[in-house]
């Protein structure tokens, strides 16, 4: 069987290797890296400019990945900037929030890594926190803490009982998103992972980052939906619903 074609969304950013110093489309090699861990074949998806072409993308693939980065602007989700907040990152909100929505309306299994989670959440209406302690170690420094799933949910399925994840962010979920539910916590009650139940195919986010960890049950409840196969990880969500296009 040929392995799923999983799309990930990239930063564009001044990079230097070699000789050479210019405009760069970069990922973390541990994005790919988890997807061929999951049985995936892993695409890179750098910004572009139109709507279209978002649409284009994702019609092409089997599933996709929203990759963690900056902060989401705040006039996104009608907020004024925290001074905590970081500088925004226009073209990439655009080009991520249009993969998103072509996603949900082609019915193509998505999961939402940290930005990706809180892209995911703006995208359908929500809010967002726009600073929080605790969630990172330091500059740099990935942190860890245990989550505790919501029985009952889709990453219930995937990731059954409390683990402990690898995290880096200081920005979360607020109001949820229509449709969404959150379907993990933290131990201090962050939102840490949602969904949206009901949708034909599985739509997923994390807060935290699992492709710095060992484990790829995430990942691979994601590739099992690409596949398209019935009573995978994450199946508990997915009955029969209409699906109705995001604007």
């Amino acid at each position: 069987m040929a392995r799923p074609v999983i799309g990930i969304s990239t930063y564009q950013e001044p990079a230097r290797w070699g000789v050479w110093e210019m405009p760069a489309a970069l990922l973390p090699a541990s994005y790919p890296r988890l997807v061929r861990a999951a049985g995936g074949l892993a695409v890179l998806l750098p910004p572009d400019d139109t709507r279209g072409a978002a649409r284009e993308a994702v019609a092409a693939l089997d599933g996709l990945v929203i990759a963690g980065g900056a902060d989401v602007e705040p006039a996104r989700y009608g907020a004024v900037a925290d001074p905590r907040t970081g500088p925004p990152a226009r073209e990439r909100d655009a080009w991520e929030l249009a993969l998103i929505r072509a996603a949900i309306e082609w019915r193509v299994p998505l999961l939402g890594v940290c930005r990706g989670m809180q892209l995911l959440n703006v995208a359908l209406g929500g809010t967002l926190l726009q600073h929080l302690d605790g969630h990172a170690g330091g500059p740099g420094v990935f942190g860890s803490h245990p989550v505790t799933p919501v029985p009952g949910t889709a990453y219930a399925d995937a990731v059954p009982g409390t683990t402990v994840v690898p995290a880096y962010h200081h920005q979360a979920v607020d109001r949820l998103g229509s449709g969404l539910v959150a379907s993990a916590h933290a131990p201090d009650g962050t939102v840490e992972a949602l969904e949206l139940p009901g949708h034909p195919s599985l739509v997923l986010g994390v807060q935290w980052h699992p492709e710095m960890g060992e484990d790829p049950r995430v990942m691979a409840a994601l590739v099992w939906a690409a596949r398209g196969e019935p009573g995978g990880p994450g199946a508990g969500s997915a009955a029969e619903a209409p699906v109705r296009a995001l604007t």
